[in-house]
């Protein structure tokens, strides 16, 4: 048996860490909340402003929730999910004239938290107090409702955390054998085999079926890692009754539970979807509830309640046996109704921070599957493993790492996560899947030799698929290096623009403007090589990428003034990198931004985001970047060159390119040394 005291220390210091980007976390907050206006909240999807509440009501879980829409800036995406913690605030002008702050907006915000039950276009349902007033809600004339600081996924994990390290029994050997060199247990049968499989995925599916303690499935970019893991859950139901499914976000949840609805699996979802449509909704805890044959007696037993405490009059003796009589039936239905509904489900699905829900108090299940787990802090995989005798773990470490804003917590390890450890510690238990069915293999073939030792192939069906005849699969445009047609739209402005990098304001990153013109540019030019008829007929789709959400914002107005784009707005999409995680579009253009005389790229550093953006692509990938700039880092240099040596160009001598392991400039103004292919750079987060 492994010994306890390593696993004990290191979530001791995981503990730590976690309370260090706590405070940093929450400072961030205080601060944005002070300084930033209400505009820059809008427009960064933190904030709707105004808004007008259109009604309230108990909803089936006996909350009261009030339901809000928004009448301006709809087109920008907001962050506002099932689950997130939410203010009210109201806003007044300063109108006195004489005044130095005449003009200026004055916030008061509501002095209660309420709770995001869904998002839904520009409509949201929001779970609030019992006790509040709702006409104080609809008669505020500037109404507004922000993110407010989340303090209980906090807590929630660091209660797992402790958990973790008092666990006895299965979870204190789960908790010791990730940390350390023992061999996990496997049950011995013969390989089954799957037709619809390939041999990677089969290998994998196997290794769950077999694992006694945890399994990995790896999953590369377009490698059908869903495909696999929903193969791999329907097979464990075959021998167990019941499953927990996670995931860290509700958009990673909502994919895996549809695809296992696909399969004619009961799944039952705790928490509302992100995407709120009638498939969705039909398989949530709180959907299932209100269908439940004996909804209605609970809702009007409910309601009785209510109206009792309403009526209630001083010295009425009768008044607490009675209220109890109904408390007492409202439980009695409310048990009935959770045990069939859990008795039928074969898959719970929900958040890792959603399986603390008081739901699944008391439940017990044999196998946990975590999808997306390299993208979930370690702390907070410990909340549903209290819950499980065994674990498998699906996703992609070599893709986005989970979000750590404190570079202090970072550095010290708290954003290494589970997945990551065991690959670490038990090679043993991971299976790679290497098959990929969505990019012309010049797509992948960078990505696989540099993240994944070349061991990804493509599938004969995608190997050469392409848009055009002879068409090179991957471009990086050097914005300062093209000789520029001149401009029919505005001849008399011919000069060269300036491809400079701009700051728009703390925290909210960087933009390139001319870069974004050029990026749309480019996207045009492209698409007039294709033909409008095909583009439409085909419905041939596209991606904008930028690492950048200042940049998102602006291309996405820039494709909004553009006539020549109108036919196709609904075949592009712009977001950022994380937007597209687990996405793929025939055609991907990249805006970069970053362009410096000094060398700087920020958080581009951190390659894992990249192997995301450039890996979306099926048939044509578009890259925009000041060459100059990018290829001090290994990285983009090896990048380059692959390019490069695609079009048959040979790379033009400059002196000022360096070799592999040359010093680079980075953003802090000192020189690193990498080593290898760059993994060992501390990447920063952004």
């Amino acid at each position: 048996m492994a010994s306890q005291e390593p696993a004990i220390q290191a979530l001791q210091q995981q503990r730590l860490l976690l309370q260090l980007e706590y405070n940093a976390e929450k400072e961030t907050f205080r601060q944005q909340t002070e300084q930033v206006g209400i505009e820059r909240k809008v427009k960064r999807g933190d904030a709707w402003w105004p808004v007008k509440v259109t009604r309230s009501y108990y909803n089936s879980l006996n909350q009261l929730v009030v339901e809000v829409v928004r009448s301006t800036d709809t087109d920008i995406e907001h962050c506002f999910e099932f689950g997130k913690p939410v203010q009210f605030f109201s806003v007044e002008t300063s109108d006195n004239s004489q005044s130095k702050d005449s003009g200026k907006k004055n916030i008061r915000y509501f002095r209660y938290t309420a709770t995001v039950s869904y998002a839904d276009g520009d409509r949201m349902v929001i779970t609030v107090p019992d006790n509040i007033s709702i006409l104080d809600l609809q008669n505020t004339e500037k109404l507004g409702v922000q993110l407010s600081f989340d303090e209980t996924s906090y807590r929630l994990m660091m209660d797992a955390i402790d958990r973790a390290i008092r666990g006895k029994g299965r979870m204190g050997y789960l908790r010791d054998l990730f940390y350390s060199r023992q061999k996990p247990e496997t049950f011995v049968f013969p390989p089954m085999h799957f037709p619809y499989l390939n041999p990677s995925q089969e290998s994998a599916v196997n290794m769950v079926l077999r694992a006694k303690d945890v399994a990995i499935v790896h999953g590369p970019p377009g490698t059908g890692k869903t495909t696999t893991l929903v193969e791999a859950i329907r097979e464990t139901l075959m021998r167990e009754n019941q499953v927990l499914v996670c995931a860290q976000s509700n958009m990673a949840v909502d994919w895996i539970s549809e695809k296992l609805v696909d399969r004619g699996i009961n799944v039952l979802r705790i928490g509302n979807p992100s995407r709120v449509n009638d498939k969705m909704l039909s398989f949530t805890y709180e959907r299932r509830f209100e269908a439940h044959p004996d909804y209605a007696q609970l809702w009007a037993i409910r309601k009785a309640i209510r109206e009792l405490r309403k009526q209630r009059k001083r010295g009425d003796e009768k008044f607490h046996q009675k209220l109890e009589s109904l408390r007492s039936r409202a439980t009695e239905l409310e048990i009935r109704i959770n045990s069939e509904l859990f008795g039928e489900a074969r898959v719970i699905a929900s958040t890792l921070v959603g399986a603390a829900n008081r739901l699944l108090d008391g439940q017990k299940f044999g196998t946990l599957f975590i999808d997306e787990a390299a993208q979930a802090l370690e702390a907070a995989c410990w909340i549903p493993m209290r819950r499980v005798t065994r674990v498998i773990l699906a996703g992609d470490h070599c893709q986005l790492p989970p979000t750590v804003k404190s570079i202090a917590a970072l550095k010290a390890g708290l954003g290494k996560t589970l997945m990551e450890r065991i690959v670490e510690m038990h090679p043993e238990a991971v299976t790679l899947l290497k098959i990929q069915y969505r990019m012309n293999d010049d797509i992948m073939r960078f990505s696989s030799n540099y993240f994944y030792g070349g061991q990804v192939e493509s599938a004969p069906e995608v190997k050469y698929r392409s848009i055009l005849d002879l068409d090179i699969p991957i471009e990086w445009i050097n914005p300062k290096h093209l000789d520029l047609p001149e401009n029919p739209e505005n001849p008399d402005n011919q000069e060269k623009p300036d491809y400079h990098e701009q700051f728009v304001g703390e925290s909210f990153g960087r933009i390139n403007k001319a870069e974004a013109e050029l990026t749309l540019d480019t996207l045009q030019h492209y698409f007039e090589r294709i033909g409008k008829q095909r583009l439409l007929e085909e419905r041939i789709d596209v991606g904008i990428i930028s690492p950048y959400r200042a940049q998102v914002q602006y291309l996405r107005r820039l494709l909004m003034k553009r006539e020549y784009f109108k036919p196709f707005r609904r075949l592009i999409s712009i977001n950022t990198v994380d937007g597209f995680q687990g996405q793929e579009r025939d055609v991907i253009v990249i805006s970069m931004v970053r362009s410096n005389d000094e060398g700087n790229i920020g958080f581009l550093r951190d390659l894992r985001r990249m192997n995301v953006a450039i890996t979306r692509a099926r048939m044509k990938l578009i890259i925009l970047g000041d060459k100059k700039t990018m290829t001090r880092h290994p990285f983009y240099r090896q990048l380059w060159r692959y390019i490069k040596s695609l079009s048959g160009q040979e790379e033009e001598n400059s002196s000022s390119q360096e070799e592999e392991g040359d010093t680079y400039y980075t953003d802090e103004g000192t020189q690193d040394t990498l080593e290898g292919n760059g993994l060992t750079e501390e990447p920063i987060g952004g």
